[in-house]
C-alpha cells in the first residue's frame, strides 16, 4: 500500500461537556484506525527546539495537545503540509511512510502520542534520504 500526506487527517474526538469539566475517550479501532500498544508524551520542550525529525515504517500514530501547542510538519516526499494542533479534544492521524517533524511549541504544552506498536528502532527512518528512496525518490 502507497501512504501519503492524504491519508493524514485530523480526528475529532468525542467531547462530553460538564461543569465540573470536560472528559475525552479514544478507543482504538472506534475512533482510530488503529488498537492502541504504547502512549507516549513529550513535554518541557525547551523554546526553540523541535522534535522528531522521522518516519515511521509500519507504525500509525494520533498526535493530541493535551497542554498549549505545537507545529506538526508532515512530508510523503512529495508534498509537504504543517498542521497547528492546540486543543485536547482532537488529534492528528498520521499513516507509515510520513516524515514528521514538530516544532513552535507553546510554553507548557503537552504531546501525547497514540501509537500502533511497541517501540522499535527498526521501525524508523532516521536519514531523509534514506526515507525519500524508500518512498521511491519522490520530491
Amino acid at each position: 500500500m502507497k501512504f501519503g500526506i492524504d491519508l493524514c487527517r485530523m480526528v475529532d474526538l468525542p467531547k462530553i461537556s460538564d461543569p465540573r469539566g470536560n472528559l475525552t475517550f479514544i478507543e482504538g479501532r472506534s475512533h482510530i484506525p488503529f488498537d492502541i500498544q504504547r502512549v507516549y508524551y513529550l513535554y518541557d520542550v525547551p523554546g526553540g527546539a523541535e522534535r522528531g525529525g522521522h518516519a515511521h515504517k509500519a507504525l500509525h500514530q494520533l498526535i493530541i495537545a493535551m497542554s498549549g501547542s505545537f507545529d506538526v510538519v508532515l512530508d510523503d516526499g512529495r508534498e509537504k503540509k504543517r498542521i497547528h494542533l492546540n486543543r485536547s479534544y482532537s488529534g492528528l492521524y498520521v499513516c507509515p511512510m510520513i516524515w514528521r517533524e514538530l516544532d513552535n511549541f507553546s510554553s507548557g504544552s503537552v504531546c501525547m502520542v497514540l501509537a500502533s506498536n511497541y517501540y522499535d528502532e527498526n521501525d524508523y527512518y532516521r536519514d531523509y534520504e534514506t526515507f525519500l528512496t524508500a518512498q521511491g525518490g519522490q520530491r
